[in-house]
């Protein structure tokens, strides 16, 4: 957990009233949050967030959005796929491998260590011999060396 979000928490909870639940985050009977609530808590933010910030407006906000976009920031700032694993409480490494194929800076490096291959400009004609070859494949319906 980053420092920043470890102090918000702890400020969170020396003003929220005290609780019988042992869970993090409450509903307003005092109860524990659900998935439902959440997402319902998510979509209200967001619609105030676009009043001021329009691009937010024509995007997609779900919890599973937040948890992919956070598990791709600490992959991008750790560089360590088991950190993202035990993060996102993955069994095994093989379910957050989806996050070293999506990520673009991989990428992005992987096209800069390429170069693009020295073609000349025209237009491409097949060998006579290819062109031998696939007329007597076409023929006889065999291929003959």
């Amino acid at each position: 957990m980053w420092k920043e979000t470890a102090n918000a928490l702890k400020a969170r909870l020396a003003v929220r009233p005290a609780a019988k639940e042992p869970a993090l985050f409450l509903n307003a009977l005092g109860r524990t949050m659900t998935r439902a609530g959440f997402e319902y808590i998510l979509a209200k933010h967001a619609v105030a967030a676009a009043q001021s910030q329009p691009t937010i407006g024509g995007k997609r906000v779900t919890p599973h959005i937040l948890r992919h976009t956070c598990a791709m920031h600490t992959l991008q700032a750790t560089r360590d796929i088991r950190r993202v694993s035990l993060w996102l409480g993955h069994a095994s490494l093989q379910s957050t491998e989806i996050y070293l194929r999506a990520d673009p800076t991989e990428k992005l490096e992987a096209l800069a260590t390429t170069s693009a291959p020295m073609f000349k400009p025209g237009r491409f004609q097949a060998p006579d011999k290819l062109l031998a070859m696939l007329n007597t494949v076409s023929r006889s319906g065999n291929y003959a060396e």
